[in-house]
């Protein structure tokens, strides 16, 4: 500490030998910042307040019905952009500040300029901005505030309707494509529908029972083709084996035909009422009845031909003639198998393709649910933006007739009287203090290129070599008188700089009233 102490002590001691020097200095920058701050051209602001009510009747009726934006926070983000270059160019046709540009130059100086000094200030609360200018002519000022006053105020409105319109363009357009895409979802579900409509009318468990009737018909069918197949071959037999005509029997197959092409019919009605309907059906039912009465009736006509050959119906064809009425029995024994064999083939087909549709049953409802899954977000999309398109429309109309944001001017732009820059009063002691502070550097600097030694020690500390001893001057009454002298004027001229400075201060405040 003791070495730092006298470290600066001989700092200090170095800069006193050039004080005259610093003095000077002082004196010369002090009075040319003085004459500088004077001669600044005064600046006249301008300013405006203007609240931004964001409060509405209109916001809490209509909650859940239009888009609520958040209006505050559009308005701090509008007071922070609108200091940009297209609102300034537009500012500056609208405040006639164009009128004195000649050069391209001038008016991009013209814009930074406006650009730098043009201040927007938020009170932080309440929605409150002050608006600023500041000219050298308070006329200019004035109007530039003005006109930013309405820059403003157009910029909030425009900016909401802007908001509103390009939210809409972009919801129109969003519709049109789901309409196309829901369009195309219907087109492709219609489709499918079409091409699988004989599969999609009934589900798996429909499938199951139809597999099931359709095996007991052929089972049944192919029961009847082994009866006919074993009464045609017995029939062969017999003609085979050379009986006589007495001992031929009238075959029963011949004496029923009329019946049995009608039970035939009636079977081939209730096979195809059975890939409609179930067993319980009405018509089912009512098939299966006639076709038990005609079973019946068959019975009891081949009971009552047995009894009487003779009187029997087919007494016309000569019951005498057995072999011949085996013969015409044979050949209808043979169409009958034939007709039990396309039956046995058909039922056999409709299994088999049966059996393929219900295989094919899962596949088309994994598609079908895909297709209904595509189609049904398509939907939701669709409602969704369409119910958007609505709460922005009924929003833009809120905002157009009643005003989400009422913009009130509260302190219009003012007429300024008095400069409000340079601040001359505070800028003069600057200046003494610059002055002082440029003369204490500049006797630092001179000492340290001419240092001098207060001590013996520094003296052999820097140059390294040892000091056998010193000489000191002796103060005589001319010295003494010379130091005083010095000191005094030195006095008088640091009280003259700090004296010429208050004076100048005060008389400037004096000036300014």
């Amino acid at each position: 500490m003791e070495e730092l102490v006298s470290q600066v002590i001989g700092y200090l001691r170095g800069m006193w030998r050039f004080r005259w020097w610093g003095l000077a200095l002082a004196w010369l920058v002090g009075v040319a910042g003085g004459v500088a701050i004077y001669l600044m051209p005064d600046k006249y602001e301008s300013t405006a307040r203007i609240n931004v009510d964001t409060q509405s009747v209109l916001r809490p009726l209509m909650s859940g019905l239009a888009v609520q934006p958040n209006v505050s926070q559009q308005i701090n983000m509008l007071s922070r952009t609108l200091i940009s270059r297209p609102n300034v160019e537009k500012l500056i046709t609208m405040a006639d500040l164009d009128l004195g540009v000649r050069s391209p130059a001038e008016r991009e100086a013209l814009i930074n300029a406006l650009m730098s000094d043009l201040q927007i200030r938020s009170t932080g609360r309440d929605n409150l901005f002050t608006l600023a200018y500041a000219d050298t002519r308070p006329e200019r000022a004035q109007r530039v505030v003005q006109s930013l006053l309405s820059l403003f105020v157009e910029s909030g409105l425009g900016s909401n309707r802007q908001d509103a319109d390009a939210a809409r363009r972009f919801i129109e357009e969003q519709i049109r494509s789901y309409e196309q895409k829901l369009t195309e979802a219907e087109n492709r579900l219609k489709d499918f529908r079409l091409r699988n409509m004989a599969l999609l009318g009934a589900g798996t468990r429909d499938y199951i029972t139809q597999i099931a009737d359709v095996n007991e018909q052929l089972r049944q069918a192919r029961l009847e083709l082994r009866e006919a197949e074993n009464s045609r071959d017995a029939m062969k037999q017999q003609l085979a084996s050379g009986q006589s005509e007495a001992d031929f029997a009238p075959p029963p197959m011949l004496a029923t035909p009329e019946i049995d092409a009608r039970i035939e019919t009636l079977q081939r009605n209730l096979d195809d009422l059975l890939q409609r309907y179930t067993e319980r059906h009405p018509d089912v039912v009512g098939a299966r009845r006639v076709i038990e009465e005609l079973e019946k009736q068959k019975q009891d006509l081949l009971a009552q031909m047995r009894e009487n050959p003779v009187a029997s119906p087919m007494g016309g064809f000569g019951m005498g003639s057995g072999i011949e009425q085996t013969r015409l029995a044979l050949a209808q024994g043979e169409a009958r198998v034939a007709s039990l064999r396309a039956r046995v083939t058909e039922f056999e087909s409709r299994l088999e393709t049966l059996q393929a549709d219900a295989q094919r049953i899962p596949q088309l409802e994994t598609e079908m649910a895909q297709l209904n899954r595509d189609y049904s977000v398509h939907k939701s999309n669709y409602d969704a933006l369409v119910s958007r398109r609505e709460s922005a429309s009924i929003a833009a109309e809120m905002n157009t007739q009643a005003g989400i944001a009422d913009f009130r001017v509260i302190d219009p732009p003012s007429m300024p009287t008095k400069p409000s820059a340079p601040n001359r009063l505070l800028l003069l002691p600057l200046a003494a203090l610059v002055g002082l502070g440029a003369g204490f550097a500049l006797t630092f600097l001179i000492s340290q290129l001419r240092p001098s030694f207060g001590d013996p020690r520094q003296l052999r500390e820097i140059s390294g070599l040892p000091v056998l001893g010193t000489v000191s001057m002796l103060p005589t009454p001319e010295r003494r008188r010379k130091r005083r002298n010095g000191l005094i004027a030195f006095g008088g001229g640091l009280a003259a700089y700090a004296g010429a400075f208050a004076f100048a201060t005060a008389a400037l405040k004096i000036l300014q009233g």
